[in-house]
């Protein structure tokens, strides 16, 4: 009897993680709603929610179940209450932002995806600098980022606008949708592979359910009509994964207003940045007021935005650990922690002298 689990992404890779847990069963996150969750086991679905030594050992938001993950729970169903999960499984991919309303906290917005459909409406929703952080997190998280464009139907200067959109997705597809004609949702269609999951990502109102709806198709998301100054409404109101027909697996994420970045891939979503800054004279160059820097010579020139150029270096700045080794970015960490007392070396020092003074 085929396993159930197959059809919802499992592969070999987490069989043989879940191997090392023996005596819990593996199951995949299908929705969320506050500390309950529903996954999918060998035997259906379930409610779950966590331990609480999971929730005693969890330091970050990052590290609790999210939508897409496969996880280790104690039980395959419901008989004696909710299954507990013990263990998330290690992740292929995780789209992670910075967690709304606070300063440190990471969320991931979804997990063991393989594409990402960046989702931006040809309205007032369009925004470049936007998609470049919708870009720079994708190809950060493991998965492949794929722009889709929609409302096509309303916009009346399309080619410009690709034009735009193709300077700044380097090397990434871009499809073009019309939810009036129904127009370009089936190039969608070649990306839905079965046992394989995709997200849809973007703004409140931008489609994500009418393209969902189209390719399951059957009304099985709730769209609403857009509001008069052209910005969403709030359809989706949790993260959910679903099975389509085909047997792909998509999920559905609510709409972002906020898009904090935590980690970054700047050298794929700014590539044209990137393939610049090995002309610089300095190999440090921070592309702003050295001399001989390639990026501010091509920024005079006009084959540079300067606009590109800012969002490139916020970027930067917002996600400070970007490219720096694991064990850098503890160094970093560090001399943050003790930056008033002149950062790691004087810490130490300072730990030195207060042992000497305990003996």
């Amino acid at each position: 009897m085929e396993n159930i689990l197959q059809r919802y992404g499992l592969s070999k890779r987490f069989l043989q993680e879940a191997s090392l847990y023996p005596n819990l069963v593996i199951g995949r996150i299908f929705t969320q709603y506050k500390d309950l969750y529903k996954a999918v086991t060998s035997r259906g679905e379930i409610s779950a929610e966590i331990s609480g030594k999971f929730r005693y050992a969890t330091a970050s938001l990052s590290d609790y179940p999210a939508v897409g993950d496969f996880v280790m729970l104690d039980r395959s169903d419901n008989e004696n209450g909710n299954a507990i999960i013990h263990q998330v499984l290690t992740r292929k991919s995780s789209f992670e932002r910075k967690a709304a309303g606070t300063e440190n906290d990471t969320q991931v917005v979804a997990a063991n995806i393989d594409t990402a459909f960046l989702c931006m409406a040809l309205n007032n929703d369009f925004n470049l600098r936007r998609l470049e952080r919708y870009l720079s997190i994708t190809w950060d998280s493991g998965a492949t980022p794929v722009v889709v464009l929609t409302k096509s139907d309303i916009c009346h200067n399309l080619q410009e606008r690709l034009s735009e959109v193709s300077a700044v997705a380097i090397g990434v597809d871009i499809l073009v949708t019309s939810a009036m004609s129904g127009e370009g949702y089936k190039s969608i269609q070649s990306y839905i592979q079965p046992f394989k999951t995709v997200a849809f990502i973007g703004s409140s109102g931008v489609g994500k359910s009418t393209l969902i709806n189209r390719l399951a198709g059957s009304e099985i998301l709730q769209t609403n009509e857009i509001r008069k100054d052209g910005k969403g409404r709030h359809t989706t109101k949790l993260r959910q994964l679903l099975v389509l027909q085909n047997g792909g697996i998509v999920i559905d994420t609510p709409g972002m207003r906020e898009l904090g970045v935590v980690s970054v891939d700047l050298s794929k979503s700014f590539a044209d940045i990137d393939q610049l800054a090995g002309q610089c004279k300095f190999s440090d160059c921070s592309h702003q007021s050295e001399p001989g820097c390639a990026v501010q010579r091509a920024v005079q020139h006009g084959e540079l935005t300067e606009k590109r150029l800012e969002s490139y270096l916020k970027l930067k700045k917002e996600a400070k650990y970007d490219g720096l080794s694991s064990k850098q970015i503890e160094t970093e960490k560090i001399n943050a922690m003790f930056s008033g007392m002149g950062g790691l070396k004087n810490a130490r020092k300072f730990i030195k002298e207060q042992s000497r003074k305990k003996r």
